[in-house]
């Protein structure tokens, strides 16, 4: 499972980066408004990693954040696109809410998991 959560994990990863970095005419739009999507994506990117990756929740937060920092600095170069302060905020934010998210799950399902003699 931790495998198949793994692979799921880095592919939103990748969709993501591509959406962010590609043309933004291939990039999936929601009516969330653009903090809207930029907290959608990010969010389910911070969960997928949170329950992927579950030994080391800080460092996974810190690697969360860098990769954010990092697609943001790299849209420099990306045609079309802009590097804001604000949507590194945004995603970085995101990224930690669905780390928590995943977090609390597993403390919600280990603290009402049955115990076995």
């Amino acid at each position: 499972m931790t495998l198949l959560l793994r692979f799921v994990a880095w592919g939103l990863a990748a969709a993501v980066t591509f959406a962010t970095l590609g043309p933004a005419r291939l990039r999936p739009h929601a009516d969330l408004g653009q903090n809207g999507e930029h907290a959608l994506a990010f969010v389910l990117v911070g969960l997928a990693f949170g329950l992927a990756y579950r030994g080391n929740r800080l460092l996974t937060a810190l690697l969360a954040v860098a990769m954010t920092g990092a697609i943001e600095i790299l849209q420099f170069w990306a045609p079309g696109r802009h590097a804001r302060l604000s949507d590194f905020v945004v995603d970085a934010l995101a990224a930690c809410a669905g780390l928590a998210i995943a977090a609390a799950m597993d403390w919600f399902i280990n603290r009402h998991r049955p115990q076995t003699s």
